[in-house]
């Protein structure tokens, strides 16, 4: 069932002062030490202006002078001893292979993203799609940022030489990302949407390229629907059992919330909270960042990882690189804070792991890093679940046996439960898409679903759920796309003409467009991009 709280629609909201929330929380602000050296890094921009406080007892742009570069995340993990390890046929353990699935706003072509073969886009399942010259890009900024922190490199970078200084680097650089974008410049999105793309990366998981082992969600919403039945997390379950490692974040809601956003909910699923490094590279000082959700004593993050100010890859141009000067630290570069980021770290690391053991199992890898993390002195067990991730360890760790028994997910609640308080609008009339049915107007029938869902056979080539959502041939680096055609969306068509003359920018969807609670205020913000930051609610 829905959450009692009252919903609000887009019009109840200011886009520059609630969309993000808090986007990249804890880290706008004056930017200070500890100093960064090199060409990757030239000397940060100083922001002091915050936006307002609006609706809540929370800044929706929380100051933060804090600043973790990638370098140091990775340093605090373990991983630089991990590259410099081989796999079974004598190559460095850099994600080499491994495809991670990334499903949020898409990926922009930046540096450190943009070599051959990096980003493989799958369908653009995003309002946007519909425009050409928006379809696969990245308008809202996050993508783009968890993408470095996942598998970014610059190409300056020589094999072997992953720790310099001077570049960037991810978690697992040599990993592929298969870019599956949901939200549009402004953060809109219907679960129905995130529900399609974990089904389409179930369902092309084994193409020839592909093989997406990972799935990075950093997304949740405030759904308070049993878990076993909520359509969501059987969609993330679902995925678990085909092979799939899917990492999700808990939410940025803090530490006296009690309850981690859908799907993070799944027992399954590696639930991700976010640390705070102090600063430091030794992991003696670190605690659990003031927006990671605490969770209770049946579920709560698996592990931590940082996620205070990191710095990753700028999306110029983004809704969250113009509305958030804040967050910049060079031309380059971009800092947040979040669950979100920490989930970005922790799908790299099972990267790192399943290039060393192809073979492992989503169960293994969830076992293997959970009970190598490092438990924080003097820290709250619930929040920090098994402790901070620690790859050094995970990577030298015995192959487990390893089953987990939960109940299975039914997955017979209602889509509109699993939308909690998020919803998206028609920017023209307000109206709200509610009920049982998805973006195309589809009914939602739970009883074929789950069984579709179940064999993997959800998507039959570009159609889903009985509508045409995408195309269903590959150029060679993209699926291509298609107009939705006459499909109706209640009084409207989502078709061609009528969303590409608005061009969705920056500046167009504001207080009467696609806000609101889907990616903004309570949607992909809070709870699901990040509790406070990338929006209020549902990107954690």
């Amino acid at each position: 069932m829905s959450t009692n709280a009252p919903r609000r629609t887009i019009l109840d909201r200011r886009w520059p002062t609630a969309v993000l929330s808090a986007a990249l929380a804890a880290s706008a602000g004056a930017l200070a030490a500890p100093a960064l050296t090199g060409p990757a890094y030239a000397a940060p921009v100083t922001a002091t202006s915050t936006l307002p406080i609006t609706g809540s007892s929370k800044p929706s742009w929380l100051v933060d002078s804090a600043l973790t570069t990638m370098r140091d995340a990775t340093s605090t993990i373990g991983t630089p001893a991990v590259w410099a390890r081989k796999d079974a046929v004598g190559r460095p353990l850099t994600g080499q292979g491994v495809g991670v699935a990334l499903i949020d706003s898409g990926i922009a072509p930046v540096k450190g993203l943009a070599q051959p073969g990096k980003v493989i886009n799958g369908p653009d399942l995003s309002f946007e799609s519909q425009a050409p010259n928006l379809r696969n890009q990245d308008t809202f900024g996050h993508g783009t940022h968890l993408a470095g922190i996942i598998a970014g490199r610059d190409p300056e970078v020589l094999r072997g030489t992953e720790n310099d200084p001077r570049y960037f680097v991810g978690v697992a650089p040599d990993a592929h990302l298969v870019s599956l974008r949901v939200a549009a410049a402004n953060g809109a999105v219907d679960v129905s949407q995130v529900i399609a793309a974990i089904e389409w990366a179930i369902t092309h998981r084994n193409d020839p390229g592909v093989n997406i082992r990972v799935l990075n969600l950093s997304f949740g919403t405030d759904s308070l629907q049993d878990p076993m039945l909520d359509p969501l997390s059987y969609a993330v379950e679902a995925a678990w059992r085909a092979g799939i490692v899917v990492v999700v974040s808990v939410g940025n809601d803090g530490p006296i919330t009690t309850r981690v956003g859908n799907p993070a909910l799944n027992p399954y699923v590696i639930a991700v909270g976010g640390s705070d490094t102090a600063g430091t590279v030794t992991p003696i000082d670190d605690t659990i960042g003031a927006f990671s959700t605490r969770g209770n004593i049946l579920r709560h993050a698996d592990l931590v990882a940082p996620g205070r100010s990191i710095v990753s890859l700028r999306d110029p141009g983004s809704f969250i690189d113009a509305n958030h000067p804040g967050g910049l630290v060079t031309d380059r570069y971009f800092k947040g804070s979040g669950t979100s980021q920490a989930a970005a770290v922790v799908s790299g690391a099972a990267a790192l792991l399943l290039q060393q053991r192809p073979n492992l199992t989503p169960d293994q890898v969830k076992k293997i890093l959970t009970s190598t993390a490092v438990p924080m002195k003097d820290i709250d067990g619930i929040a920090q679940g098994s402790g901070q991730l620690n790859m050094q360890a995970a990577i030298a760790a015995p192959t487990p046996l390893a089953m987990q028994l939960h109940p299975r997910a039914l997955g017979l609640g209602t889509l509109e439960g699993a939308r909690g308080t998020a919803h998206v609008a028609d920017p023209d009339n307000g109206v709200e898409l509610t009920g049982e049915r998805d973006i195309m107007n589809q009914p939602w029938r739970p009883l074929t679903w789950t069984v579709t869902a179940a064999a993997g056979r959800s998507w039959n080539g570009g159609t889903y759920n009985g509508a045409v959502w995408t195309g269903s041939a590959w150029n060679g680096t993209s699926w291509t796309s298609k107009t939705w055609s006459t499909t109706p969306w209640t009084a409207r068509s989502w078709s061609g003409l009528s969303w590409t003359a608005r061009s969705w920018s920056s500046a167009g969807w504001t207080a009467t467009g696609w806000s609101a609670r889907s990616w903004s205020a309570r949607s992909w913000s809070a709870r699901s991009w990040s509790g406070s930051y990338w929006a209020s609610r549902t990107w954690s």
